[in-house]
């Protein structure tokens, strides 16, 4: 089989692998589709991704979706031929963060494409991966499986707006308006947030983030002056997603939000220490709240595709099959171009 294999910065290659052979609980998934995620490109581009380094080739991927094709000895919950959204992660199950409902913070979570562990975790850009079947969701055949490849971006937007509690009403700030920033937008309008202002350096992605339900949208490199409005009277929203994982859109959070709101850190800033105006958060007695993937909102997402309550067509920016994935990369890396690439089986 093929696989989209990353061996250092800028060396993706496409390389045959051995089809994995199954345990007694695991499904082989033929690959549908997979979105190409910010933690890829960090990986293409830098050879890593936040505190996490390349130290062997790994395949790539973690927003993938599928057909089962074979299913272990002990498999009774899925079948051949179901058409499944693959939630990338899996915990263990066993220690007390997943005892406690927390599964997200795993202390043994192996976790689809990702350095974190050595030997690393191989992700799910090949044309067979096997995964545990507590991994399916199984989805209706006619759901495109680009569409819901997205189930597992959207989980991440809908722990973020889950861990600050209700926006019911709430005027909110997103500073990024990147594939997370825009799905963030999604998911505070289906948490009722009555206002969503977007933030980012470029008109092209702004215009999704509109798409997707942001009531306005700004772009601090031609209209820095705007921010000065964000800041009167101390902040004037109510809750802020940092979405952009750059220090100054966070302090921007922090500046623009009013007293006693909170703000989440979604983006993943760079490795190494980040100045932060904690005087700022302790005057305004602001909840700083930190997010790290998803547990149960994975199959919120899927849900929310499934019922087309929440719509995801407008960030879907281009098809390319698994020959061309370097192409795909190239062309995600193009914020101007690119919201959301995805691969496909050929």
């Amino acid at each position: 089989m093929l696989a989209c294999v990353i061996h250092g910065a800028k060396d993706l290659r496409i390389e045959a692998r051995e089809t994995p052979d199954l345990e007694a609980n695991e499904v082989l998934v033929r690959f549908g589709a997979g979105g190409i995620c910010g933690s890829d490109l960090h990986y293409f581009n830098h050879g890593g991704v936040g505190d996490f380094k390349l130290r062997e080739p790994m395949v790539l991927g973690h927003e993938v979706s599928g057909e089962v094709m074979k299913l272990g000895t002990e498999v009774q919950g899925v079948k051949i031929g179901d058409h499944i959204a693959v939630d990338p992660s899996r915990p263990c199950r066993a220690c007390d963060y997943c005892l406690a409902g927390r599964s997200n913070l795993c202390s043994n979570m192996r976790f689809f494409g990702s350095a974190a562990l050595f030997p690393h975790v191989q992700g799910g850009f090949s044309e067979f991966f096997k995964v545990a079947e507590f991994q399916c969701h199984v989805v209706p055949k006619d759901i495109d499986y680009t569409v819901i490849a997205c189930a597992e971006p959207l989980a991440v937007t809908l722990h973020a707006v889950a861990r600050v509690g209700s926006l019911m009403g709430a005027k909110v700030l997103i500073t990024g308006s990147g594939p997370i920033g825009v799905l963030t937008v999604a998911a505070a309008t289906l948490a009722g947030a009555s206002q969503i202002t977007v933030t980012d350096l470029f008109d092209e992605p702004l215009a999704i983030a509109l798409q997707m339900g942001a009531t306005s949208v700004v772009n601090t490199a031609s209209q820095p002056e705007k921010l000065e409005e964000f800041q009167a009277n101390k902040g004037v929203f109510d809750v802020s997603f940092e979405a952009s994982g750059n220090a100054k859109a966070l302090e921007t959070c922090v500046q623009s939000t009013r007293p006693g709101g909170s703000m989440v850190q979604i983006g993943i800033l760079p490795p190494g220490l980040t100045s932060v105006p904690i005087n700022q958060i302790l005057a305004k007695e602001l909840g700083f709240f930190g997010t790290f993937r998803f547990h149960q909102e994975f199959a919120w997402a899927v849900d929310a595709l499934v019922s087309k309550r929440i719509d995801v067509i407008p960030i879907l920016t281009a098809k390319f099959g698994f020959q061309d994935a370097l192409k795909a990369f190239e062309l995600a890396l193009d914020r101007k171009k690119a919201m959301k690439v995805s691969l496909r089986c050929d």
